[in-house]
């Protein structure tokens, strides 16, 4: 091979190398925010007592063989995240207290935790919040963290920018709670305006602080969930899809996925530089209720852990508590405990987000690892 060939090789084979260097870049950390749904152990920490069973066996039982704060039988969607991208799973913030690093990443989450202030809720008499916290403190949080995880706003900015913001779920107790009180869908139609304009103004927020590629999901389907079809089932069929879910309760997710997206698109127009990436939540998961099989489920609505009922959802017997056991293969069911999901539910909808079609648009990043 002549010189001249040689130089042309090695041309080409740097350029390969640099560009197999390029694609496989990746997210340097994970910032979480919202509820039960991506909590890691903020209320465990915080304060259980509105909740003390995720304290204890069974929860965390599948995956980390002993509760961690999770409310699920094993990881959620934000561990899987983690996962895909080599991160470590993201500690809880209150755990940050106890020296836990912070490098890659840090989940506000806390469970119970609504988008609106606590007090608006105690001006309408609803007292049965878990936690008084809500995505204000979550925010508050981050600001505290960013202070000491970066010396300069040039520092800031570069390592911001490589990071991954997950705003959410979050919203879904704002309705749970009056929902479970006896509200009706359309008084509760009327508080989405103000759920999505908080969530709005918390990403507005965040890419003010420099987050410049966030995930903003949206509410799951609750007409398929244990607790809405134990607290609001019928014996009028037309009340059903053709899979078992709740039509009306559905549609209110859906309506308030509509309202947040449109939301979105306002907020791409104020920050062009940001990506902000919808997460389809409700499609992601609704596929496991509408074609369970496909996905190795043989329960599709009735809890793995429970004390009773057609669902398996029983108020005074809820999961880890006196009347209530676990099932043997929490892989076959969907739901956990009623109100959330199983670990392989989650894997399933992580799956879905990551390579799936069900973010828009697509991460920047694609997975470094299959999970």
């Amino acid at each position: 091979m002549s010189i001249f060939m040689k130089s042309i090789f090695l041309i080409i084979a740097c350029y390969f190398l640099s560009s197999v260097s390029s694609n496989s870049q990746t997210y340097n950390a994970i910032f979480s925010f919202g509820d039960s749904l991506a909590d890691t152990g903020n209320f465990l920490i915080l304060d259980a007592s509105a909740f003390p069973a995720i304290g204890k066996l069974p929860y965390g039982e599948t995956f980390f063989k002993h509760p961690t704060g999770r409310c699920s039988n094993g990881r959620l969607i934000v561990d899987f995240f983690a996962e895909a991208y080599g991160l470590p799973l993201l500690p809880p913030y209150l755990a940050l207290k106890k020296g836990v690093k912070a490098e890659h990443g840090v989940n506000f989450a806390i469970a119970g935790s609504t988008a609106i202030a606590a007090k608006y809720f105690y001006s309408k008499n609803i007292t049965t919040l878990w936690t008084n916290m809500s995505l204000t403190d979550q925010l508050g949080w981050f600001q505290e963290v960013k202070a000491n995880i970066c010396a300069t706003k040039k520092d800031c900015r570069e390592y911001l920018k490589q990071s991954l913001f997950i705003v959410g779920e979050i919203g879904g107790n704002d309705y749970n709670y009056p929902y479970f009180l006896g509200g009706s869908i359309k008084q509760l139609k009327a508080l989405v305006p103000a759920v999505v304009e908080t969530i709005s103004k918390a990403t507005s927020v965040l890419i003010e602080e420099g987050a410049v590629e966030l995930i903003v999901p949206g509410n799951l389907p609750i007409g398929c969930s244990a607790v809405y079809l134990t607290l609001f089932g019928t014996p009028n069929k037309a009340a059903y899809d053709k899979n078992g879910c709740l039509k009306a309760y559905n549609a209110f997710s859906k309506y308030h996925n509509a309202k947040l997206k449109l939301a979105i698109e306002s907020l791409r127009k104020k920050y062009p530089h940001a990506k902000i990436i919808y997460a389809d939540y409700y499609g992601a998961a609704k596929r496991l209720f509408h074609a369970p099989k496909h996905y190795g489920f043989s329960n599709t609505f009735v809890a793995c852990c429970g004390g009773g009922g057609p669902y398996n959802f029983n108020y005074s017997a809820r999961c880890g508590h006196i009347g209530s056991k676990a099932c043997l293969d929490s892989s076959s069911f969907v739901n956990w405990d009623g109100i959330h999901l199983t670990e392989t539910s989650y894997h399933h909808i992580a799956k879905g987000l990551l390579s799936g079609p069900f973010t828009s648009p697509p991460l920047t990043f694609p997975p470094i690892k299959q999970i």
